[in-house]
């Protein structure tokens, strides 16, 4: 396990930022960082590149921290994400978080062109790559760190021996406590947290059901559903009420809560929101700011 960076108890998860402007999500991001929140995570997938993502929010931020979740190692080669990650930590010392992840079938295969096959061998082979990278420019003062996207047991045990931890994404609280058993104590757990700020059912599951639809078509998650005891008729259809309401905390800003409290008593030590709704090209400034005073109080 790499040294630990302290994150704060809770971030915000978004791709939102990367649908507005630079200017914009400069903005955004300042006044993420002025509400509290400990980091800001953003993805990759067919938005911006996310090192020059992460280092555009760190230059139009103080304090905060920035972290990837989840950068593919299919995205570039483990050189270049070695290369990636010294000059970042280099020019902004202890803000950076590289989060990686070995992605999904269709988009490796159909999007990126590449061929899917060992993930677990393919990580470990690209760590072991960016361990070895060379590199003669000016070096980090201090640790570079690494986390994993990690759902079951092998990957999880691979975040914390060559990382701080992981982030599980997509996970209902049942999986944390799951994944805090295989970790043990030490290993970060950073669990995204999706939410949606509002009590109409209808509206707040017909946002969280958009935002699945993506998800359950993808075995990794359905895989790890399974493994957690969910079946057919829960991942069919949409998802059943029971796993929508499992995936997705929605309902009034204590409701909200009580679910990120829940996340962090079954183990996770920073949690990571992402704000739906019912438009995907929202910015949730108002719910960030209504959301901050009780979560940054857990």
């Amino acid at each position: 396990m790499t040294e630990r960076i302290d994150l704060g108890r809770i971030g915000i998860w978004t791709f939102a930022l990367d649908l507005r402007p630079w200017p914009q999500a400069r903005d955004a991001a300042a006044e993420i960082e002025s509400l509290g929140y400990g980091a800001i995570w953003v993805p990759e997938a067919v938005g911006r590149e996310p090192f020059v993502n992460s280092t555009l929010l760190l230059s139009g931020t103080s304090t905060i921290k920035v972290a990837t979740g989840i950068a593919s190692i299919w995205g570039r080669d483990a050189m270049s994400a070695g290369a990636a990650h010294r000059t970042i930590e280099e020019a902004y010392p202890g803000r950076f978080l590289l989060g990686l992840g070995v992605s999904h079938q269709p988009m490796v295969e159909g999007v990126r062109g590449h061929v899917y096959e060992k993930p677990y061998s393919a990580m470990k082979a690209y760590l072991d790559g960016m361990d070895r990278t060379i590199y003669a420019a000016a070096a980090p003062a201090g640790p570079l760190h690494r986390a994993l996207a990690a759902l079951g047991p092998r990957m999880l045990r691979l975040s914390a021996e060559r990382g701080v931890g992981s982030h599980p994404y997509f996970v209902p609280v049942e999986h944390t406590a799951y994944a805090r058993e295989v970790l043990g104590e030490g290993p970060l757990l950073m669990p995204e947290q999706a939410v949606v700020v509002s009590t109409d059912p209808e509206t707040a599951r017909a946002a969280a059901r958009s935002h699945m639809a993506i998800y359950l078509g993808l075995p990794n998650y359905t895989n790890n559903l399974r493994r957690l005891g969910w079946g057919d008729d829960d991942l069919g259809g949409g998802g059943s009420d029971a796993l929508v309401d499992a995936i997705v905390a929605w309902g009034s800003v204590d409701a909200i809560t009580e679910r990120v409290k829940a996340q962090l008593d079954a183990g996770a030590d920073h949690v990571c929101i992402q704000v739906l709704s019912t438009d995907p090209t929202h910015l949730p400034l108002l719910e960030w700011r209504e959301l901050a005073p009780a979560l940054l109080s857990l």
